[in-house]
C-alpha cells in the first residue's frame, strides 16, 4: 500500500495575508476525497504542452497536499528522451492525481496536477458509490463501451489512469503490425475477468485512441475492476 502523507508548502509571497484570503479547496474528480489546498484557481496555472497538467509554482502559490506517495515512473518524451515522474495518489481511491520530477517533495520546485483529476466539488459518497465516469458508458443490448489511450512501448502494460475522458493503459508491445492491439485485448480481458470472445475493439486500430466494447459487465462493474488495477 503506497503510504499517505499530508505535506504543507509555501513561500512567504505565497502564504495568505489573513482570514479573508481566498483559499482554493481540490477533492478528487472521482471519489471526492480532499487533495490540495492552494491559493490559486486551478484554471489560472500554466499547463504542460506534453500532458497538459497544470502547473503549480511552489515559490509563489500555497500548496497543502494530502496525498499518498506512488513511486517513480518513466515515461518516454519523443526520441531518447526519458521523463521522471513521482507520483502521487488519490488517498481515497487511489487515482494517479500530481505528481513532481525530484524525490524530495519538500524540495520540489513544481507540482504538477494532471489533468481531468481534481474538482472543487467534494462528492458526498464512499469511493465505491463515486459516479462512473463518463468514458465507461452503457450501450445498447446490455453492453458498456471503454474510451481507451493507449501508449505503447512501455516498461509494462498496465492501467495507470481513469478520468472523466478516457482510461490510459500502457502496453510493452510496438503498435506495428496490430502487436499492441493484441496486448491491449489480453490485458484487458485479464483485469475484466473476461474471455477474449467478450470483448470487441470498435474502433482504433490503426491510433492510440481506441473504444472497447465488452459484454456480461455493466458499466459499474467495468469502472470497479479498472480502479482495483490501476497501477500508477
Amino acid at each position: 500500500m503506497p503510504k499517505r502523507t499530508t505535506h504543507t508548502y509555501s513561500s512567504e509571497d505565497a502564504a495568505p495575508d489573513g482570514p479573508d484570503s481566498d483559499l482554493f479547496v481540490y477533492y478528487c474528480k472521482h471519489c471526492g476525497s480532499h487533495l490540495l489546498i492552494t491559493d490559486t484557481q486551478l484554471q489560472k496555472m500554466p499547463k504542460r504542452k506534453t500532458d497538459k497538467a497544470y502547473v503549480l509554482d511552489k515559490s509563489k502559490h500555497l500548496a497543502r497536499l494530502n496525498i499518498a506517495e506512488a513511486g517513480k515512473v518513466l515515461l518516454k518524451r519523443g526520441e531518447g528522451k526519458l521523463e521522471k515522474q513521482f507520483r502521487m495518489n488519490c488517498v481515497g481511491c487511489g487515482l494517479f492525481v500530481l505528481y513532481r520530477s525530484e524525490e524530495d517533495l519538500e524540495g520540489a520546485s513544481f507540482i504538477y496536477v494532471v489533468d481531468g483529476a481534481l474538482s472543487t466539488v467534494a462528492a458526498e459518497t464512499n469511493p465505491q458509490d463515486a459516479p462512473v465516469p463518463p468514458c465507461i458508458s452503457n450501450l445498447e443490448g446490455g453492453l458498456v463501451q471503454v474510451a481507451i489511450e493507449v501508449e505503447d512501448r512501455a516498461q509494462r502494460s498496465a492501467i495507470t489512469r481513469v478520468n472523466a475522458d478516457d482510461v490510459r493503459v500502457t502496453v510493452a508491445a510496438p503498435a506495428a503490425r496490430g502487436e499492441a492491439n493484441n496486448e491491449l485485448l489480453e490485458f484487458m480481458a485479464k483485469v475484466l475477468g473476461l474471455r477474449l470472445s467478450q470483448m470487441t475493439l470498435q474502433r482504433g486500430w490503426n491510433n492510440k485512441s481506441k473504444l472497447l466494447v465488452v459484454e456480461d459487465l455493466s458499466a459499474r462493474q467495468v469502472y470497479e475492476k479498472l480502479l482495483e488495477a490501476v497501477q500508477p
